[in-house]
């Protein structure tokens, strides 16, 4: 037996098909019953329970009580990541799953990742943050600039907030249904938080997609020089 982490256990806990399809549900970033979860995993209430333990007891879901209710969501940012990642290596292999009808190509445009901005809108302003040099790779990963953090407090974000917090500023998310980068962590959320402030998208209900008005995505567009 080597030592080191277990990652045999992590995969297995994913691995199985009801509990995949639980914590793909839960990258809405919204916080789900356990009926609801088993209705998305398709199988039957006391089934779905003995999954959710099984998920909460392996650290990659938080248990949230409200009353005389109990709601499930996705341990941290990190499990997020790694399911979105799996998501984005199963597509670009040949391993999906079809769904038909207009919803496909909406979540293609735009749709929530656990907290941040997704699909091809979200590539985009990954794009134009990085052409224009307000992103950076740097030793220790991706960074804001100085000209970027400019820009940024004129969109209305509050950096210093952001840099009091123990997480991640800004990381990439690899995108599961084009396979290229997004903007994730502490900025990618206050982007997405800011957007919704200004009334230019908000979230379909029941759904992970990001809807965004004509006008909206028109200054989205000059904002970020996003490409259509």
């Amino acid at each position: 037996m080597k030592d080191g982490p277990d990652i045999a256990r992590i995969a297995s806990l994913i691995g199985d098909p009801a509990r995949a399809n639980m914590l793909t549900a839960l990258m809405g970033g919204k916080a789900l019953t356990a009926t609801e979860l088993s209705q998305e995993a398709g199988i039957t209430l006391q089934t779905a329970s003995s999954h959710l333990k099984k998920l909460s007891d392996g650290h990659l879901l938080a248990l949230r009580k409200q009353g005389r209710h109990r709601y499930f969501s996705l341990c941290n940012e990190e499990v997020a990541q790694v399911i979105e990642t799996m998501m984005g290596l199963a597509a670009g292999t040949g391993h999906t799953r079809t769904r038909t009808g207009p919803r496909n190509a909406e979540l293609r445009k735009a749709r929530i990742c656990y907290n941040h901005l997704a699909g091809h809108l979200g590539i985009e302003l990954y794009r134009g943050l990085t052409a224009r040099n307000f992103l950076k790779i740097a030793e220790n990963g991706l960074e804001l600039t100085g000209v970027g953090a400019d820009f940024m407090q004129d969109f209305g974000i509050d950096l210093d907030g952001l840099r009091q917090k123990k997480s991640v500023m800004c990381r990439e998310c690899l995108d599961w249904s084009e396979r290229r980068s997004h903007l994730a962590g502490n900025l990618g959320r206050a982007i997405m938080s800011q957007i919704g402030h200004l009334g230019w998208a908000s979230r379909v209900p029941e759904s992970r997609v990001i809807q965004f008005t004509r006008t909206g995505e028109t200054q989205f567009q000059r904002w970020f020089q996003v490409k259509n």
